[in-house]
């Protein structure tokens, strides 16, 4: 059952879109995902998965949680991960990911891209295939960049994560989160070595920082599952760009949306507290 925070999250994510229909079960899950109720996901998609068993979501989403939920327990989700530049290009940390977490991970991945080639055989503009797919993708690298720190492996894979999603900016209105998949990868490769930028060549990705800012606001904005992810990576970026204030706000508007979430509530009393030792400098 979701809970009353989970329902005012809900309504929070859908007033991002103009004339949004009510919220689906993918949407429910989305929620439950970005509060790290990992049970309540999976359970909403099982769920579904029943009633609406061709639904590639249900798989892509679940791999999705499995991802935050490895990223959880490792704390990659925590800023002091992501300010440290090693972790952008070959961390030294050492990880130790679940196997059985893995494994789940990539059964559902490898689901949820079956079911969506069957609907895209059929339909090639399914909108939720093709999401589906941009969520294959964009998990299978996250997994093996943070995760299994794997970067090199994780710079090929970078090179599939465009496709579906420049097919889903082609449609009117565009499909907004897919700006989440341009905007990331903007800002990573411009963030890289240059040594390392040199040999790293994606169609239509130059590097350009300040475009990919642009590219995660607008997904932030507009995006109907992704602008929370959005507005997670613009904390991460404010604060690699020495904007903590940016990062205050931003931290503020996620921990009040989604309630059940204690990294945000712990990243904002972090920034907050930076911000006051400054002030009294």
């Amino acid at each position: 059952m979701i809970s009353v925070s989970g329902v005012f999250a809900v309504s929070v994510l859908m007033s991002m879109q103009p004339a949004a229909p009510a919220p689906s079960a993918i949407d429910r899950a989305f929620v439950r995902l970005y509060n790290l109720d990992f049970p309540g996901a999976f359970a909403i998609l099982d769920e579904n998965a029943r009633t609406d068993p061709g639904n590639p979501l249900n798989y892509s989403v679940r791999a999705g949680a499995y991802l935050f939920k490895e990223m959880q327990r490792l704390r990659i989700l925590e800023t002091d991960f992501f300010l440290d530049n090693d972790n952008l290009v070959d961390g030294t940390a050492h990880l130790e990911p679940d196997p059985d977490t893995r494994k789940r991970l990539y059964d559902a991945l490898a689901e949820a891209r079956r079911r969506a080639d069957a609907r895209l055989a059929v339909a090639p503009r399914d909108v939720d295939a093709l999401f589906a797919i941009c969520m294959v993708v964009g998990v299978d690298l996250d997994y093996v960049a943070l995760v299994e720190r794997r970067t090199w492996r994780s710079l090929r894979l970078a090179r599939d994560a465009g496709k579906s999603a420049a097919v889903l900016l082609t449609f009117d209105p565009p499909f907004y989160d897919a700006y989440l998949t341009f905007g990331s990868m903007e800002y990573i490769v411009g963030s890289l070595p240059f040594f390392i930028r040199w040999f790293v060549h994606y169609d239509g990705i130059q590097g350009n920082k300040r475009q990919g800012i642009d590219q995660l606001k607008l997904a932030a904005r507009q995006g109907r599952y992704y602008g929370p992810f959005a507005r997670i990576l613009l904390t991460l970026v404010s604060l690699r760009e020495k904007k903590p204030e940016e990062a205050q706000k931003l931290l503020t508007e996620l921990a009040r949306d989604f309630p059940d979430n204690p990294v945000f509530k712990k990243e904002l009393a972090r920034v907050s507290a930076d911000l006051r030792r400054r002030a009294v400098r």
